[in-house]
């Protein structure tokens, strides 16, 4: 059974916003107590989070939809719903994001690193918080807006200091169970290393982690073998080891010739050039290996490279081997860039950015995008008289109609707002009404504006009254 993924397709989908609520105040002798509708909450985001305790994507590759909860609707009595809860992914260290492009969205490195894979819509407002002075008892409420759904990859990338590289059944497991307390699998048979392995190693005053990658052979960077699947994990490590099998059965191979296949590989892979290389001839505790590795030293120091004779059996060789590699690691660590704190970069709107942008398709339609129309769009009840009137409202506000003049837009044209698989489409009519302008000006109560019926009564018997004391006093007797 599989225990080790580093590439997994993550279906995430945020909470949805939870709609508005539209509500009367209704107590007694308070008949027109005012509108009341509270807001709807926000829905739960999907957050990646890097977490030191989880070294495999398995989870995600046994389920990979994974959802958040979505907000609660306002309710009356200014009661607003409650916010969907997030959901926290945890993920490796070295994780990277990416979208089903390849483009790379966020590269996770370092404990509590976080990414919002997919937002959670934002609550509808309720009518209470749509009612002003001139809209004093709105009928409508904003619906919540649905959260984002996304497909994205996750691929994991090994961070360590050094990588350890070569042909399967070089010793490179050995070697790094030997100088570290990693304890990975080891057999005298190819690709006995399925995973990558790591391994922290103390060398003197330096600590430094160290991979056991899994073995290369040729034409790895096209795919062969198990070298595609786990170069990746070498993009990250500051040193290369070469691990030279110099007691190998095979008559073909030799050390010099493995080293030149794999950097090759490696070269084909790209981006790796910049990383200082160590060799290290390996079992040596064999006396064939011995002497090869005596006859390849002295070609391989030409070429520039710094060779350790080691035997990961015997333990020879090896407190050289991890003291240098110490020094190369902090050597790499002194030379990084100093870390500076995260500058906020302000970048206001240009002074004419209307927000959105109005284009004229081949077969004549008008189509409006732009992040405040489509949201209002969404937000909007199309069931609703008076929230049809309102978004048109909006709409002239921002600017939509004078764009649709300068366009060219003439009255019965047809106007989509938002992309071609999700779009509203109606025919423009310059200053859209909609029904409830019949009512008089959209949103009001005219009850408000006149007399309250058990005032109008009492005012009545009033005058009843006072008409009859007129009469009383205007009767003589005989």
């Amino acid at each position: 059974m599989t225990t080790f993924v580093d590439r997994v397709e993550l279906h995430v989908a945020a909470g949805n916003g939870g709609h508005g609520c539209a509500s009367v105040h209704r107590e007694k002798f308070k008949p027109l107590g005012g509108p009341d509708g509270g807001n709807g909450g926000r829905g739960g985001d999907v957050i990646l989070t890097v977490d030191q305790s989880v070294t495999t994507l398995l989870d995600y590759h046994h389920s990979p939809h994974r959802k958040a909860t979505g907000g609660k609707p306002g309710e009356g009595g200014n009661r607003s719903g409650k916010d969907g809860q997030d959901l926290i992914l945890p993920v490796p260290d070295g994780t990277v994001v990416l979208d089903k492009a390849g483009n790379v969205l966020a590269d996770l490195v370092g404990h509590g690193t976080s990414f919002v894979a997919a937002q959670g819509g934002r609550g509808g407002l309720g009518n209470a918080a749509l009612a002003s002075a001139r809209r004093k008892a709105p009928g409508f409420a904003l619906l919540g807006e649905p959260g984002d759904l996304r497909d994205i990859v996750l691929e994991l990338k090994t961070v360590a200091d050094v990588a350890l590289v070569g042909y399967p059944s070089a010793g490179k497991s050995s070697l790094i169970s030997v100088l570290s307390a990693a304890k990975p699998k080891i057999a005298d048979y190819p690709f006995t290393t399925l995973v990558p392995n790591l391994g922290v190693v103390t060398a003197g005053s330096t600590v430094y982690t160290i991979a056991d990658v899994p073995g290369l052979i040729p034409g790895a960077s096209q795919g062969k073998g198990l070298g595609l699947e786990f170069l990746r994990h070498v993009e990250r490590c500051s040193v290369l080891v070469h691990v030279l099998d110099t007691a190998t059965l095979e008559f073909d191979r030799d050390p010099v010739s493995d080293l030149d296949i794999i950097e090759e590989e490696l070269r084909q892979y790209g981006g790796l050039d910049n990383r200082p290389r160590v060799v290290v001839l390996n079992k040596i505790d064999v006396p064939d290996g011995k002497d090869l590795a005596e006859m390849v030293r002295p070609d391989l120091e030409k070429r520039g490279y710094r060779v350790f004779e080691v035997s990961a059996v015997a333990h020879m060789g090896l407190r050289e081997l991890s003291f240098a590699l110490g020094e190369l690691v902090a050597k790499a660590r002194a030379a990084k860039p100093k870390e500076e704190a995260t500058r906020i970069v302000i970048r206001p709107k240009a002074v004419d950015d209307t927000g959105f942008t109005v284009t004229r398709e081949a077969d004549g339609l008008f189509r409006v995008r732009g992040e405040k129309p489509e949201r209002w769009v969404r937000q909007t009840d199309f069931n609703n008289d008076e929230a049809v009137g309102y978004l048109a409202d909006r709409l002239n506000r921002l600017g939509v109609e004078e764009e649709l003049v300068k366009a060219g837009a003439r009255g019965g044209d047809g106007v989509a707002i938002g992309p071609e698989e999700n779009a509203v489409v109606f025919d423009w009519e310059p200053s859209l009404t909609a029904g409830a302008e019949m009512l008089g000006r959209r949103g009001e109560d005219h009850r408000f504006e006149g007399t309250r019926p058990a005032a109008q009564r009492r005012r009545d018997r009033q005058a009843e009254r006072d008409e009859a004391e007129r009469e009383y006093d205007d009767f003589e007797p005989f």
